[in-house]
C-alpha cells in the first residue's frame, strides 16, 4: 500500500499536483467535510494544501497516522497551535516559495504609489491625459526602505530595494549578525527609530499575537508625513481605521495594500474612496512560479518524512 497523502488546493492545482507527484505515493483530491474526504483523512499519512484553518483538534482524531501537515501557504495564523503541539505533528511552511512573487509585489506597490500610478492610467483612460497640473511623483532611488520583519520574503524584498538603490534598515526581533547585514546591505533599528527615518515602510511579519495591531495610531503617528507603508503581511498586523484616519489627514502621503483586516473586505470600506492608496486582492503571493514551487516544496517535504528525516520549515511554535 503506497502512502497517502490527501491534497487540500484550489482545483487549478490539482493537474500540476498529479504531475509532480512522486512515484510511490497516492494522492487523494476530496472536497473538505465530504464523507469521501472524511474517509481519505483516516488513511492519510500527509495533508497538504492551504489547510492552516483545519489544524483543530478534531483533526487528529480524523487523521490518526498523520505524520507531517504541509502547507502550500507562508502564513499559518488560523492552525490551533496548542492542538498542533498535543499531537506532536509537525507543520511546516511553504519554504519561502512564494517569497519572490511576493518581494516583487512589494516593490511593485512602493512603486505604483510613488508614481501615482492608478491616477494616471485612470487620467489617461478617460481622456483627460495629465489633468489639470502634472503630479508630483518620485523615484525609489536614494529613499530609505524600512523593513518590519527580515524573514525570507523581507530580505528578498531588501536586496530588491538595493538594486534599486534604496537604503534598507530592518526591524526583527530576530537580528542578524553585522557581516549578516553587511552581506545584505541592510542595517538593524528598534521600530520607533525604523518608522521615524523611513520614507517606505514595508511589512513582512507573520499574524501572531506580537504582531496583531503592531502599527496602530501612535506608530503611524511616528511616520514622516510623505511616508508610504505597504504591507504584503497581514491586514490586522495594522489598526484599519487608525490607517485611513492618517491617509485621509494627509499624516502620511500614501498606502499599497495587498491585505487587509477582513478578507475580502466589505464594499463600503472607507479606504475605497481614498485616492493614495493602491489596493489589490490578497494576491502578491499566488503566481504560476510560485504555486509550482509550492508543491514542489511540498512534495519533497512528504518525501524528507517518508525516508525518516525530519521535515524542513517546520513553524516556529512547533520547532
Amino acid at each position: 500500500m503506497n502512502p497517502k497523502i490527501v491534497l487540500v488546493a484550489p482545483s487549478d492545482a490539482h493537474e500540476p499536483a498529479r504531475t509532480m507527484l512522486p512515484s510511490g505515493f497516492d494522492l487523494l483530491i476530496e472536497a473538505v467535510g465530504s464523507p469521501a474526504y472524511a474517509a481519505a483523512l483516516g488513511e492519510a499519512e500527509y495533508l497538504v494544501g492551504f489547510v492552516d484553518m483545519l489544524v483543530k483538534e478534531g483533526l487528529y482524531q480524523a487523521a490518526p497516522r498523520l505524520r507531517l501537515i504541509q502547507l502550500l501557504s507562508a502564513g499559518y495564523d488560523r492552525a490551533d497551535i496548542a492542538a498542533a503541539r498535543r499531537a506532536g505533528v509537525p507543520i511546516a511552511n511553504n519554504g519561502g516559495a512564494n517569497a519572490v512573487a511576493v518581494a516583487e509585489h512589494a516593490l511593485l506597490l512602493m512603486l505604483a504609489v510613488s508614481r501615482r500610478l492608478i491616477w494616471q492610467h485612470a487620467s489617461v483612460s478617460a481622456g483627460r491625459w495629465r489633468g489639470n497640473a502634472t503630479p508630483r511623483v518620485h523615484e525609489l532611488r536614494s529613499r530609505t526602505l524600512g523593513i518590519v520583519g527580515l524573514g525570507t520574503i523581507g530580505k528578498k524584498t531588501a536586496r530588491l530595494a538595493v538594486a534599486f538603490g534604496m537604503p534598507v534598515q530592518y526591524y526583527d526581533i530576530a537580528r542578524l549578525s553585522e557581516d549578516a547585514e553587511d552581506a545584505l546591505g541592510v542595517r538593524f533599528r528598534l521600530l520607533r527609530e525604523l518608522l521615524r527615518t523611513s520614507d517606505i515602510v514595508s511589512l513582512h511579519v507573520p499574524l501572531n499575537a506580537s504582531t496583531l495591531g503592531m502599527l496602530g495610531a501612535a506608530e503611524l503617528a511616528l511616520m514622516k508625513p510623505d511616508a508610504i507603508l505597504v504591507n504584503t503581511s497581514r491586514g490586522p498586523v495594522v489598526d484599519e481605521p487608525a490607517l485611513h484616519r492618517a491617509l485621509s489627514a494627509g499624516a502620511i502621503a500614501g498606502a499599497g495594500l495587498d491585505v487587509f483586516a477582513e478578507e475580502p473586505p466589505p464594499v463600503d470600506n472607507p479606504l475605497f474612496k481614498l485616492d493614495n492608496v493602491v489596493l489589490t486582492a490578497h494576491l502578491a503571493g499566488p503566481t504560476f512560479e510560485s504555486n509550482t514551487a509550492r508543491l514542489r516544496n511540498a512534495f519533497d517535504n512528504v518525501q524528507r518524512v517518508a525516508r525518516g528525516e525530519p521535515p524542513l520549515w517546520v513553524i516556529p511554535e512547533l520547532g
